[in-house]
């Protein structure tokens, strides 16, 4: 059973913590045209955690990379975790190559699983499971836990895990953290103490595009504040284009390796409003 998430912000120890989300995809490609398609399904043979960076997706990294070795020593990254899903642990080891260091993957950051929805566009998963998606439009995308998947609440679960982890391991560093769109978000929920509705609201009106930085730094009261979300400006002063998606439908599950953020840059590919 869903649990309703705690009103009050996390507080850790770390200097500052950046959450990156993956570059583009090859499932975002498949997604993309499936959809144009009216496909149910998308056309992608990889599973969900061996979806890999599209071309565009490396270049992002790339320039991401180049980004980040600028940064002078009191700015640059002292840790990087990564979730051990292709897309992101290839976009951290990118941006770690850079400056020397190791990602360490945690199974705990890997995007959120769509269970029997994986692979499916919001049309397949109407058609071949009217009564979840009727169920989901019900409950809601926040609670919605789809057959042998997770919801949202399951992923803010790992999250406050990880955060645990990162205040006893990591204090007073800067630590860098590669995933994906509904764990990014969900740490927003945890660390700054989101409800329901205020999550949602965020994640339709916010665009999260392929390796957009969000950063947070301590203040004196040991929180951590937000600074800013889902930043692009890097890519933006390089010759790498920002993938857009089309906006999620909103009775749809997600697809694999699609990190679906609605109407954002695109991220890892199959099936409906995240991944």
């Amino acid at each position: 059973m869903s649990i309703e998430p705690s009103s009050a912000p996390v507080r850790t120890h770390v200097e500052e913590l950046v959450l990156v989300r993956h570059g583009e995809s090859i499932g975002n490609l498949a997604d993309a045209e499936a959809r144009r398609r009216g496909a149910g399904r998308l056309d992608l043979e990889t599973r969900d955690p061996d979806t890999p960076l599209s071309r565009r997706g490396e270049h992002q990294a790339d320039v991401l990379a180049r980004h980040v070795a600028g940064f002078g020593e009191q700015q640059r990254p002292q840790v990087v975790l990564s979730s051990p899903y292709a897309r992101a642990a290839q976009t951290a080891r990118i941006v770690a190559d850079a400056l020397d260091l190791e990602p360490a993957l945690d199974e705990r950051l890997r995007e959120r699983d769509l269970g029997v929805f994986d692979g499916l566009t919001g049309l397949g998963i109407r058609e071949h499971h009217p009564e979840e998606a009727e169920r989901r439009s019900r409950l809601g995308k926040f609670y919605y836990r789809p057959p042998g998947g997770e919801s949202w609440t399951d992923v803010a679960l790992r999250v406050r895990q990880v955060l645990i982890d990162v205040a006893a391991l990591h204090a007073d560093r800067r630590v860098w953290v590669f995933t994906h769109q509904a764990v990014i978000m969900s740490f927003r929920l945890v660390l700054e103490g989101l409800d329901e509705r205020r999550l949602l609201d965020v994640e339709r009106d916010e665009p999260l595009g392929n390796c957009s930085i969000t950063r947070y730094v301590r203040r004196e009261d040991g929180a951590l504040e937000l600074v800013s979300f889902a930043d692009t400006t890097h890519l933006e002063t390089s010759e790498v284009e920002e993938t857009h998606e089309e906006p999620a439908e909103p009775d749809a599950g997600g697809a694999h390796g699609v990190d679906r953020p609605q109407g954002a840059g695109t991220g890892a590919g199959r099936a409906g409003d995240e991944r």
